[in-house]
């Protein structure tokens, strides 16, 4: 919970905000059909729950997110949470208004249990042992949380990228646990070249000599080549042409062609920055889970492949946004997800949101994107009981 601001903090800031964790002794089922004996989920909070429990939002996050959502961990942190600008007083998920709640998945590496924790098993770090968890998986893990916190419904469940796959399968699995869902650049199922782009990524991880097939923790090494370039494309593949050609063009560091394999243009440096700088950041078994775990999502499939039917039952009001240039999310992919809801009656807004970031964009701060959140979060106000 948020404690004060220090005076290095902006005031619009939630402030410093400590995570908290909950050990869960029953065992989990998951759709693969492993079991997990125990897990643990870590989560932060913000804002205040009222009386009758009915202000909570969850938020999902994204593929290399977390639960450190807002605000500040300590004083010496040089960056805020990842949706800071969203996140706050006064911003469209207005902590003066709604208690939200983020919590790093299953088969996460930011304290919830996954390849690093110990297997009770062998008494190891699972490793590459850990077992392949879903979207759905997910989904259910937070709504056991918030049983834990006696929470019976959200007023909204809102997620972008990876994590609007995670809202829009909340309104599928729990009708009646959820008032709203924001689902933000994300899609029904993921493309073949998006398939693709996370194969390649796996692909430079599992290949990488230091990866021994899950298990480097226990040779105390990482591999980083791997991770570094899974990352890199990644990296390229969540901007836009315009944007780097905007931020980078073909500038040379050096002003100069030096004929050699070296760092020469600007975007060349700045992807491999990206890439060093998240070596030490996100655990490579994680990177591993998470691109199948978009990869498996696919909520038609169980409804012989008839998204509308899937989300028949669904009972949640809706909020899809995309991004003009957004092509690994695309609009066409929202649009997609629309076209279900209005085929079986539910209530659904829809707003495709100029800006060049490319799928990074829903992390950025946007005047359009934000009077759209901020309009629509007055309905879920409204819903607060």
């Amino acid at each position: 919970m948020p404690n004060s601001i220090p005076a290095t903090i902006p005031n619009d800031s939630i402030g410093i905000v400590s995570p908290e964790t909950h050990h869960f002794a029953q065992a989990i089922t998951l759709e693969c059909g492993r079991t997990l004996p125990e897990f643990d989920l870590i989560y932060e909070t913000y804002g205040e729950l009222n009386n009758n429990k009915s202000n909570a939002i969850l938020i999902c996050h994204a593929l290399s997110g977390d639960q450190h959502v807002a605000g500040y961990n300590s004083k010496e942190d040089k960056k805020p949470g990842w949706w800071n600008a969203y996140v706050g007083p006064g911003k469209p998920f207005d902590t003066n208004k709604f208690f939200i709640i983020c919590a790093n998945n299953l088969g996460g590496c930011k304290g919830s249990t996954g390849p690093m924790s110990i297997n009770p098993d062998t008494g190891k770090p699972y490793g590459g042992d850990f077992p392949i968890v879903t979207v759905k998986d997910w989904v259910y893990s937070q709504a056991l949380l918030a049983d834990v916190l006696g929470i019976e419904k959200f007023v909204a469940v809102i997620g972008g990228s990876l994590g609007g796959m995670q809202a829009l399968q909340w309104a599928i699995d729990y009708p009646e646990r959820i008032a709203h869902s924001i689902v933000i650049a994300a899609a029904p199922k993921l493309s073949a070249q998006n398939i693709g782009f996370n194969e390649v990524a796996r692909q430079a991880i599992s290949s990488d000599p230091d990866f021994h097939n899950g298990h480097y923790y226990e040779y105390n090494v990482i591999p980083r080549r791997g991770i570094k370039l899974a990352r890199m494309l990644g990296h390229i593949t969540y901007l836009s042409d315009e944007s780097m050609r905007a931020k980078f063009g073909r500038e040379l560091r050096e002003g100069k062609i030096n004929f050699n394999f070296d760092t020469e243009f600007q975007v060349e440096s700045y992807l491999r920055y990206q890439g060093e700088s998240f070596v030490d950041k996100f655990d490579a078994n994680t990177y591993l889970l998470m691109t199948k775990a978009l990869d498996y999502f696919d909520p038609a499939k169980e409804h012989n492949d008839n998204l509308a039917e899937a989300l028949s039952n669904a009972k949640a009001r809706f909020l899809v946004v995309s991004f003009t240039s957004d092509w690994r999310f695309a609009p066409e992919r929202s649009r997609e997800i629309v076209k279900a809801l209005l085929d079986t009656n539910k209530s659904v807004t829809y707003s495709e949101i100029t800006a060049n970031q490319g799928h990074d964009a829903f992390l950025i701060p946007n005047k359009d994107y934000q009077d759209v959140l901020y309009s629509y979060m007055q309905h879920v106000e409204d819903s607060v009981k």
